[in-house]
């Protein structure tokens, strides 16, 4: 899977399994509340979790945009960021149920008070600086999970023949090895593959459409506009401000800051 693909799929499953399990907690303190107090009714504990459920759900990206600028695996000075992240989504987050609430309220013709501003909105921070935390923690196991079901390189038996792809420009085909191809290019709709032996050879199709045929081929997403062939790969060099040019064979390609996934693949994390 590539590296778009695979962060798509981190946020979206940290998501669905955090919206679950915050709202049973809040079905469960919903229930909770009745009980202790059947006289207060139903509908104010539901505007109270519903509207911290919403807010937790519409803030969401600022967790993740953390993330993926400061990745928890990579121990740095980068990971600083966080401090004000996740003081920006517990703003967000209350800011979001606040309001929410007082719409509410006022729907009935009642009004939402917060309460006492500093008292309340330290209790608040605190609780959404925990919830911050989580959300890194679920991204960064899911995105364990996620290397760990990755399919292996492609391995050669001396049974078996070497692998091979199909370059097709119009009406010519040129089969090469896999192996052959060091990286390939983006162009707008063509592609162009760099072969060991110099040769480059032009195909008319999307990066996306040939990552998803090569990837389970041992390439790798390093950049908008490249893909890797992981096995070529001879170094690695920093490249300032977290980007990074990889070597393979006499070419080099560039590795964004934006795909961490590639960088710890080629590091062999």
């Amino acid at each position: 899977m590539g590296t778009n693909a695979t962060a798509r799929k981190t946020f979206l499953y940290t998501v669905i399994a955090a919206a679950v399990i915050s709202a049973n907690f809040n079905l469960l303190t919903i229930l909770s509340h009745l009980h202790f107090h059947p006289e207060e009714g139903l509908l104010r504990p539901l505007i109270q979790e519903a509207s911290s459920w919403i807010g937790m759900i519409l803030f969401v990206w600022v967790p993740w945009t953390g993330y993926r600028l400061a990745p928890i695996e990579r121990p740095g000075w980068r990971l600083l960021l966080h401090i004000p992240f996740a003081l920006a989504y517990g703003l967000g987050h209350v800011g979001s149920f606040v309001l929410l609430r007082k719409a509410a309220y006022l729907a009935q013709g009642s009004s939402y008070s917060f309460g006492p501003l500093w008292q309340n909105a330290g209790y608040e921070l605190g609780k959404d600086a925990l919830a911050y935390s989580l959300f890194i923690a679920g991204f960064v196991f899911v995105t364990y999970i996620q290397r760990q079901s990755r399919p292996p390189a492609l391995l050669q038996s001396p049974l078996q023949q070497p692998a091979t792809f199909d370059i097709r420009d119009g009406t010519k085909l040129s089969r090469v090895l896999v192996d052959d191809i060091l990286a390939v290019s983006s162009g707008g709709n063509y592609a162009e593959f760099i072969l060991r032996n110099g040769r480059r050879l032009c195909m008319r199709a999307t990066l996306s459409a040939l990552e998803s045929e090569l990837t389970p081929l041992g390439f790798v997403r390093t950049h908008r506009s490249w893909l890797l062939n992981v096995r070529q790969v001879t170094g690695l060099d920093p490249a300032g401000s977290g980007n990074y040019a990889v070597r393979v064979g006499e070419l080099t390609v560039p590795l964004s800051r934006r795909f961490p996934e590639a960088l710890a693949r080629l590091r062999g994390e």
